[in-house]
């Protein structure tokens, strides 16, 4: 398969124009003529194409298609508006799932973004976070999952298996209303976990009231600062509960490192 950088040909008919018409515009009227005219060579034949850019791609089949991206990323060939706008079009397919086992990170992050929340490429996203992966991949893909029906049993084994336990229960919380294993996974984390702040804040997610006792518990300690009280109160307040009970945070650290943070913000609006 031959693969062409269609941009690159562009920029290049682009930068010929932009010299036969020197002076003609001013900056602000090239900004505004530079997408037309790439939208004008879209419908272009290209001799090596035989067919223009937009209908190059409309002809190929879904694996067709896919290959053409694999080979972009393999060659170190530009990814052109045209195949990806037609890639988007076709939305998630098998071929296109099959790519998901690829090493190369800046293919992933493409098709990933074609995916999106499709429930078939469910499974393929959880082998995936079990590398290690950029964090920017690694928190698209999650972001994905999170708003993906079907996602629950798959975040349930990983987070079982120590795999990324953290973003597993936020997916758990988003997820898993009304499921018992949820619950007792998300109270464990809120009474023994590492990030009480977190952890509050993912009971309130999951909407489950049975958290309140638990809840009421923590939020009387001597020993919270100001950010875990606060995010306990709105835990309660969430699952419909109360607390009214005043408390003094006037000399807790980050009571004053969030006031000082707010002064600031205010002077700079000033």
């Amino acid at each position: 398969m031959e693969i062409i950088d269609l941009d690159g040909l562009f920029e290049e008919k682009l930068a010929a124009y932009m010299k036969r018409n020197a002076g003609k515009y001013s900056e602000r009227e090239w900004e505004e003529l530079i997408p037309k005219l790439y939208k004008k060579f879209a419908g272009i034949e290209i001799p090596r194409l035989k067919n223009t850019p937009v209908g190059y791609y409309a002809a190929m089949t879904d694996g067709e298609l896919c290959s053409a991206l694999r080979l972009h990323s393999e060659r170190g060939v530009p990814v052109s508006d045209f195949l990806m706008r037609e890639l988007e079009r076709r939305g998630c397919t098998d071929p296109l799932i099959a790519l998901l086992d690829s090493g190369d990170e800046q293919l992933l992050s493409r098709v990933v973004s074609i995916a999106g929340g499709d429930r078939r490429a469910v499974g393929a996203y959880f082998r995936l976070l079990e590398r290690d992966l950029s964090d920017d991949l690694s928190e698209a893909i999650i972001g994905e999952l999170r708003r993906t029906d079907g996602a629950l049993a798959g975040a349930i084994d990983c987070y079982k298996r120590g795999i990324r336990p953290d973003r597993m229960l936020g997916i758990l919380a988003e997820q898993g209303a009304g499921n018992d294993e949820v619950f007792s996974l998300l109270l464990s984390d809120l009474r023994g976990g590492d990030d009480l702040v977190l952890a509050a804040d993912r009971i309130a997610t999951l909407g489950d009231a049975r958290a309140l006792p638990d809840l009421y518990e923590l939020i009387a300690r001597d020993d919270i600062d100001y950010l875990e009280f606060r995010e306990l109160r709105y835990a309660i307040e969430a699952l419909g509960g109360e607390y009214t009970e005043e408390r003094d945070f006037s000399e807790d650290a980050s009571y004053l490192a969030l006031k000082a943070h707010e002064n600031e913000e205010i002077k700079k609006q000033d």
